[in-house]
């Protein structure tokens, strides 16, 4: 199964060349506000693209999902939408989670310590691909000012959980792939559409 994955549209995506896939993923920060029109655009771009598994998840612009839950998933009918969840596409298992250290006051902020640990403790072992917004600490979390603002305990838990494929964006200037263990990691942000989209096969 060829993957096609991004993140970090910001309501950009009309600008970006997405390559032909089987799987498209997009791993949060859809739009810039979150605002419940913002979302409906995406998803009615995701739903035009020809690939035939799309799944998403939100990002810490992306409100409406966390603050208009019904009203936004609703949104992304005939596409597959994950908080905290898991999916199985032909024999593929992906979980996705769209929470990451607290974070300028957006959206889908948690703080360090107990509260998001619980959340990466959901994560099941062995899935093929974890989506999640934020980075693990460690691995392509790095900011402009060289601040790291990943999570550790989700670094903790990819060597619990041994997921296949780590895909994340939110920090846009530390693009990349990191192996840890068993897991390949790759920060898929597209960065506002002025990087191309993360290509791989399963």
């Amino acid at each position: 199964m060829r993957v096609v994955a991004m993140a970090d549209t910001h309501g950009f995506h009309a600008d970006l060349t997405v390559p032909e896939g089987d799987l498209l993923v997009h791993a949060g920060d859809l739009t810039n506000l979150g605002k419940l029109p913002q979302l409906a655009a995406v998803a009615d771009w995701l739903r035009a693209q020809p690939h035939r598994h799309k799944v998403v998840i939100a990002g810490n612009h992306d409100f409406a999902l966390q603050r208009r839950p019904a009203e936004a998933r609703a949104l992304f009918h005939g596409l597959t939408y994950l908080e905290d969840q898991e999916v199985r596409l032909e024999g593929v298992r992906i979980w996705g989670s769209p929470w990451q250290p607290w974070f300028h006051d957006w959206a889908f902020n948690l703080r360090r310590g107990p509260d998001l640990a619980a959340k990466w403790a959901l994560i099941p072992e062995g899935v093929d691909l974890l989506v999640t917004h934020g980075p693990p600490a460690g691995y392509g979390d790095r900011c402009d000012d060289g601040e790291r603002v990943g999570c550790a305990d989700l670094t903790r838990e990819l060597a619990r959980a041994k997921p296949r494929f780590h895909l994340f964006g939110h920090i846009h200037e530390d693009p990349g792939a990191w192996d840890v263990g068993p897991t390949r990691c790759l920060n898929v942000s597209v960065d506002e559409c002025q990087r191309a989209c993360t290509v791989f096969d399963l």
